[in-house]
């Protein structure tokens, strides 16, 4: 029996969709954020030499800013992952696996051999 490919499968395709999607936000705000601070820095230097409080200057404060954003960012993609993509992903393996025919030759020779599934290395 030849079971059909999942790449063919619709909810695969809206589960790539909604991956690429997040990622092209994400990246976006990211690298947007780091670059607003690059360029701030290099034509707007009485503006990031600005005391904020004590020696803390604004641009001091930008620069640590841009931990929070990449901790917020990491935070958000987990989340995302997991209530958005993570469900249709088992989904989708479940019924890869209910549709697949289990060969003897090949069980012993999968990378999922672990107990919960993910790949052993």
């Amino acid at each position: 029996m030849n079971s059909p490919h999942i790449s063919d499968d619709p909810e695969f395709h809206s589960l790539r969709r909604a991956h690429r999607r997040f990622g092209t936000r994400a990246t976006a705000l990211s690298v947007g954020g780091f670059l607003l601070y690059v360029l701030l820095s290099s034509f707007a230097p009485g503006v990031m030499n600005q005391p904020l409080l004590g020696h803390l200057t604004l641009g001091l404060a930008l620069g640590l800013g841009q931990f929070a954003v990449m901790g917020v960012t990491a935070w958000c993609y987990v989340r995302h992952m997991r209530t958005k993509v993570d469900p249709v992903a088992h989904r989708l393996r479940a019924q890869r696996h209910r549709n697949e025919t289990p060969r003897p030759d090949t069980a012993a020779q999968s990378p999922y051999n672990s107990a919960r599934g993910f790949r052993t290395w």
